[in-house]
């Protein structure tokens, strides 16, 4: 009780707020149900009297809440106010597809962790683990949006070969392209930080006493798995959420009648019933991903974590291939340069006589669907970008590092349960659409997997045997923390929180789309994604710029992290 104790408290409190969002929009419920069910009926007073006395509305907010609450214990999730029909059914059967999508997305993500992977793994096996990895790839697979690597699955394996159906659900051959457009982005961010936690295992004297002693470089590989899993297992479960409840463009472009599409086009209604239920069911899966990683970790772990005898993964002092601080530097002199050359140019001049233009030497990289210079809109679209991405990531490895030590998990499992999509509508209703507003809402949930890998990591350094060795020298908690806690637990999630700058940069462009966030025409590099997907196929170039821009900007960040990392230890 004392684990699901304040999870369950956090759960019902989300979903008051949620059920209480009509209300903090300003926006009269019996409106949105006269105008979904009796279009051709005049909003007379008399009509929406009508209304509410009939939907309970009449009582206000809270009978509202009380009446969800008491058909919520006897199995009824209540009626749609758009359909007017039962809203389990529909909502079990979105639940149902999204479970089987993130099953198959699920095992994508972990076979590409591993590939990615392996070249340490291996290496680090047989004692060959002479420098550090910077993992550009890994960066440039997680920086993919989802809705364009979906784009272009669609277009190249559907259309163009024929390989597996582009639409639909219901046979095998359709789960392929959402699955691998799913799990592909979250296999390479699970890549990376096994990659990025796997050499500190590696270099424990178990792993040198075992390779003196003959074992088998296979068993040795299988141990260091081990030894780094529990940290990770956190995350996993995070993933397994994302998945099921985060994939809406995903469903969308593919026609998968799935759970977040479910929750998005009920908060856009404002469907409370469907929208109360979609988040309830996201909530108690993320509830039981939580325990069980939690009861992974622990199952992995053993009595080495109460006892104290757990030995802290301490990343060896290996130097930095010459190459990757030549390709960091290389990468941010071109970004720069198109940047610069972008900022020459005007973004909002507008020419309809060269709609979808293909490059040429009056436009270097095209121009989009209203004859706009590409090339101009990302450069002057990159600081209003990076610059925002990078302040919202800061914020949110603050408080992913403070809620990760508190050991807050009910706060971050919650909080991963929430699409930012949802989160903004919560947000632009209490302080209305807007850059700000946008920026609230993603930090509000992306700091969620921080302090899932803070939390994992500082349990792992409480237990190490040195930390009681200073505890019995004297050592006071301020010196515990700044030379024995943190300096094992910040590095390996700083290094996580530049490889999500990216995705936040995504999501508030997913957010600007919808009209919560950064209002057009302002350019914004998330923003040209949405605008110029429906045109991906007849012009690319519109997609493909600032797609390449958001994974030059995540190859850019971890091959500076890595260029700085290799330079700390010479």
């Amino acid at each position: 009780m004392r684990y699901l104790g304040p999870r369950l408290v956090t759960l019902l409190a989300v979903v008051a707020v949620i059920g209480l969002l009509p209300w903090l929009t300003r926006t009269d419920p019996a409106l949105t149900i006269l105008h979904a069910r009796y279009a051709d009926r005049p909003p007379t007073p008399a009509v929406l009297d009508a209304i509410r006395a009939e939907t309970g509305l009449d009582g206000g907010p809270l009978r509202v809440l009380v009446d969800w609450a008491g058909g919520l214990l006897r199995g009824d999730l209540g009626e749609s106010w758009v359909s007017g029909q039962p809203v389990g059914p529909d909502v079990t059967s979105a639940l149902g597809v999204s479970l089987t999508l993130m099953g198959v997305s699920l095992a994508v993500a972990l076979v590409l962790a591993l590939a990615l992977a392996s070249p340490t793994l291996r290496r680090g096996a047989r004692r060959e683990l002479t420098t550090t990895r910077a993992g550009a790839g890994a960066a440039v697979l997680a920086a993919l949006p989802e809705f364009l690597l979906a784009a272009v699955l669609a277009t190249v394996l559907a259309v163009q070969l024929g390989w597996f159906p582009a639409l639909g659900w219901g046979r095998a051959e359709q789960l392929v392209l959402p699955a691998l457009a799913m799990g592909i982005p979250a296999g390479a961010l699970l890549g990376r930080l096994l990659d990025d936690a796997l050499p500190a295992a590696l270099a424990e004297p178990w792993a040198r006493a075992a390779t003196a002693g003959g074992i088998p470089p296979r068993r040795i590989a299988a141990h260091a798995l081990r030894r780094t899993l529990p940290t990770l297992l956190p995350q996993l479960g995070l993933i397994v959420v994302g998945l099921t409840g985060g994939a809406v463009a995903v469903e969308t472009l593919y026609a998968v009648p799935g759970l977040g599409g479910t929750a998005l086009a009920a908060a856009l209604a404002q469907d409370l019933p469907v929208l109360q239920a979609c988040v309830l069911l996201l909530l108690l899966l993320g509830l039981a991903a939580g325990l069980a990683a939690r009861l992974g970790s622990l199952a992995l772990l053993g009595p080495a974590r109460s006892d104290r005898a757990l030995p802290a993964l301490t990343n060896p002092s290996l130097p930095v291939r010459r190459p990757v601080t030549v390709a960091a530097i290389t990468l941010a002199a071109l970004l720069a340069a198109a940047v610069v050359w972008g900022l020459l140019r005007d973004p909002l001049s507008v020419d309809a006589a060269v709609r979808l233009a293909a490059p040429s030497a009056a436009h270097p990289l095209g121009t989009d669907s209203l004859g706009r210079d590409i090339l101009a809109r990302l450069g002057h679209g990159a600081a209003r970008t990076v610059l925002t991405a990078l302040a919202v990531g800061a914020v949110t490895l603050l408080l992913g590092l403070i809620v990760g030590a508190l050991g807050a998990g009910a706060l971050t499992e919650t909080a991963n349960a929430l699409p930012a999509v949802l989160a903004g509508l919560v947000v632009a209703a209490i302080a209305g659409p807007g850059p700000l507003g946008a920026a609230v809402a993603v930090a509000a949930v992306a700091w969620a997997p921080l302090a899932a890998h803070t939390s994992a990591l500082y349990a792992q350094e409480k237990a190490a045997p040195h930390l009681a060795a200073a505890v019995v020298l004297g050592a006071g908690r301020a010196h515990l923390l700044r030379r024995h806690l943190l300096p094992g637990v910040v590095p390996p999630v700083v290094r996580h929180a530049v490889l999500r700058v990216p995705a936040i940069a995504l999501a508030l462009a997913s957010l600007g789309f919808l009209g919560l966030g950064t209002q057009p025409p302002a350019p914004e590099w998330g923003r040209m994604l949405s605008e110029n997907m429906p045109y991906a196929e007849r012009a690319p170039w519109a997609v493909l710029a600032p797609a390449a821009a958001l994974a030059a900007l995540g190859a850019l960040a971890v091959l500076t992290s890595a260029a700085v990392r290799g330079r700390s230890h010479r």
